[in-house]
């Protein structure tokens, strides 16, 4: 109080010296020794007052001085007992300083000098680049303020940056958006597989028995998941289900599957569905279900594109996959290929010119099936050019190829390099893709993207990279090869005359390449194929001459067999030798595999020039398919395989076991 009435005390002498001093100007002219009198009486106050000025500038030093010691501890201890987490971070992210809340709550070791990288992800740099600007993170059930201010020495010159991140529990807005979105709606449809057999060939009495007993079982799933459903049509049901019920699914691994299939359908058939579930991601409850549905469909459509026997999950681009265990039914009614047929003859018919590709590395399914194709168009379509794309230096084919080369008329070229292709495709051309549906494994990726009409004929089940433009697109897993497929469109070609016989081998070759000389995936409709191909001309002495081996590639394969081991019922081979031969003889020697007494399955993994490959073969009792696509690769339930860049043969096997193991553990 003293102090501050110094202070008022100088200021109030600071004006009277002034007025004194102005009065003695005033008085000087009038009375000399007034002048003087006032004079030295100004000059003793002037003193006075400078006296004063000096301890009150000290004081109010002080006071400053005690007030910033005060206001700093106090600040200090504040920001130490503060209830939120708060830690301060130097230059380089270490920790130089933290509060007693961050010690009890986000990391309860010593962690001074320790990195924020250690206990806590943020980005640094983007929140030094805006200094005094707040930046947001999120970790966990925290959200994360970041502020950075400058350190700089008395000339401003900054020294160093210094982070303050303060924590904000947000478990409790976690917790709540978690409850809200597993009630978010997902939809849910299923399909069965096999309605025409059902309805087609079973006694009245038996098809009420089969339809009572499914709808019992979907019911009831439907209800032990808290799932609302309705049957929309004789084969057909639609469920509204919620985000927690479809985890629980997904938990029960969708056991709905393996229910329905123990439903007996004739003596060695069962029922099958497809199931496919979208999920939406819009907050929208309205908009979600119109997205979830979209994305039911597409996903209905993806499992029974790859056999149906199966789930399958959409959310968003992403595809899960769930079942699968079975081959397929082959289909008794050909309604479905005839109008194939049509279709591709009215599309071809307005074509300017026609390519067939396959996949890469074409085999005699995939090269058999263009050639069958391609010979049948050549009768239907004379004056339309029409070839076959691909590159005659890589693929396995090449008996089929020079066959069909060294009996061509004079002048006529049937194959052409993809390069030409590309050049010669016009936006009226039709591009006719064979023996796969994954633009990953296309012979002409580059083809693909410039034609603008597209049909795709094939026998895998579809992947999550298939075609998606197509004009035309025909998968029938259930079938043994494209070969057989293509036999049997070109069978409803209208006014088809006889081809010739070298075009007959060659999908009689394709036939008997996936099914092992007609002993695995074989039906009716496969050897009804192939007889078509034998009115056609097909001989089967010169199909068989096409599958000799030289003496060299037996002894290599029987190498290679020898080296097998069995591991949980897969016989698994290796070739590391790199030889330009190693994919023939390793597929050969992954289908003799399969006679081995203790194998469902046989891998042969090879070296390539790319990295490695792997050929996967079944009898049916696994399913190699699901395998490779676990690997990155893809293909039928019988066949498949997959490859493997940059990586080394001892890696890929390493890979592969885990790939069997995961896959064995998802059926048991």
């Amino acid at each position: 109080m003293k102090k501050k009435r110094r202070l008022i005390f100088g200021i109030i002498a600071l004006l009277l010296v002034i007025i004194s001093m102005i009065s003695a100007g005033l008085v000087r002219r009038a009375d000399e020794l007034l002048f003087w009198i006032l004079l030295g009486s100004t000059s003793l106050v002037a003193v006075v007052f400078l006296i004063l000025f000096m301890i009150t500038t000290r004081d109010f030093k002080n006071f400053l001085s005690d007030s910033d010691a005060r206001w700093g501890m106090i600040e200090r201890d504040s920001l130490f007992r503060f209830p939120t987490p708060a830690v301060i971070i130097g230059g380089e992210g270490l920790i130089l300083w933290y509060n007693a809340a961050f010690r009890e709550e986000i990391y309860t070791n010593e962690s001074f000098g320790l990195p924020i990288s250690d206990i806590v992800q943020v980005d640094l740099q983007k929140t030094r680049d805006n200094p005094g600007k707040m930046t947001e993170y999120f970790s966990g059930n925290f959200r994360l303020s970041a502020v950075t201010t400058e350190k700089t020495d008395t000339s401003g010159k900054a020294l160093d940056k210094l982070t303050m991140l303060s924590f904000s529990d947000i478990s409790h807005e976690n917790a709540l958006r978690l409850e809200l979105e597993s009630e978010m709606p997902d939809i849910l449809v299923i399909t069965v597989d096999n309605s025409e057999e059902i309805y087609g060939h079973e006694k009245e009495s038996e098809r009420t028995h089969i339809m009572i007993q499914l709808d019992k079982i979907i019911e009831e799933y439907a209800e032990k998941f808290g799932a609302v459903m309705r049957k929309t049509a004789s084969d057909k049901y639609f469920t509204v289900i919620s985000e927690a019920g479809i985890k629980r699914i997904i938990e029960d691994k969708f056991s709905i599957l393996d229910e329905i299939r123990a439903i007996p359908l004739g003596e060695k058939s069962y029922v099958t569905v497809s199931i496919g579930v979208g999920k939406g991601n819009a907050e929208e409850v309205s908009a979600r279900l119109i997205t979830a549905e979209n994305n039911a469909r597409e996903a209905l459509e993806m499992a029974q594109g790859r056999g149906g026997d199966q789930a399958v999950i959409k959310n968003g681009s992403d595809y899960e996959f769930f079942g699968g265990v079975s081959s397929g039914s082959e289909k008794n009614t050909k309604v479905k290929i005839r109008m194939v047929a049509g279709s591709l003859q009215n599309i071809a018919a307005g074509s300017s010119e026609i390519f067939i590709m396959g996949h890469k590395f074409g085999d005699m399914d995939c090269i058999g099936a263009a050639a069958g194709l391609a010979g049948a168009l050549k009768l239907t379509y004379p004056e339309t050019p029409i070839k076959i794309c691909a590159d005659l230096e890589h693929i396995l084919a090449k008996q089929i190829v020079y066959r069909l080369m060294d009996n061509l008329p004079d002048g006529e070229e049937l194959f052409i390099s993809p390069e030409e292709a590309v050049e010669a495709m016009s936006d009226s051309g039709l591009l006719i893709i064979v023996d796969t549906n994954n633009k990953e494994l296309l012979e002409s990726y580059t083809l693909y993207e410039k034609s603008k009409n597209v049909i795709v004929i094939d026998h895998h089940r579809q992947t999550t990279h298939y075609v998606d433009n197509a004009l035309l697109f025909h998968t029938e897993p259930y079938a043994s090869s494209a070969s057989e497929i293509v036999t049997e469109i070109i069978q409803y070609f209208n006014d088809i005359k006889r081809m010739s016989s070298y075009y007959a081998d060659a999908l009689l070759a394709g036939i008997m390449l996936d099914t092992k000389t007609f002993i695995m995936k074989t039906g009716s409709r496969t050897f009804e194929a192939a007889a078509f191909l034998r009115r056609q001309g097909a001989d089967t002495i010169a199909v068989k001459k096409l599958f000799a081996d030289s003496l060299d590639s037996i002894r290599k394969r029987s190498k290679l067999i020898s080296s097998a081991e069995i591991y949980k019922h897969c016989a698994i081979a290796s070739d590391d030798s790199g030889t330009p031969d190693s994919r023939v003889f390793s597929a050969q020697a992954a289908d003799e595999l399969l006679g081995a007494e203790e194998a469902d399955a046989s891998f042969v993994i090879f070296k390539t020039p790319m990295g490695v490959s792997i050929s996967a073969r079944s009898m049916g009792a696994m399913n190699v398919q699901i395998i490779m696509e676990k690997l990155g690769g893809g293909g039928h339930h019988t066949m498949a395989a997959a490859q493997l860049p940059d990586i080394s043969v001892t890696d890929a096997k390493i890979r592969l076991i885990g790939a069997i193991d995961e896959h064995v553990a998802n059926i048991t």
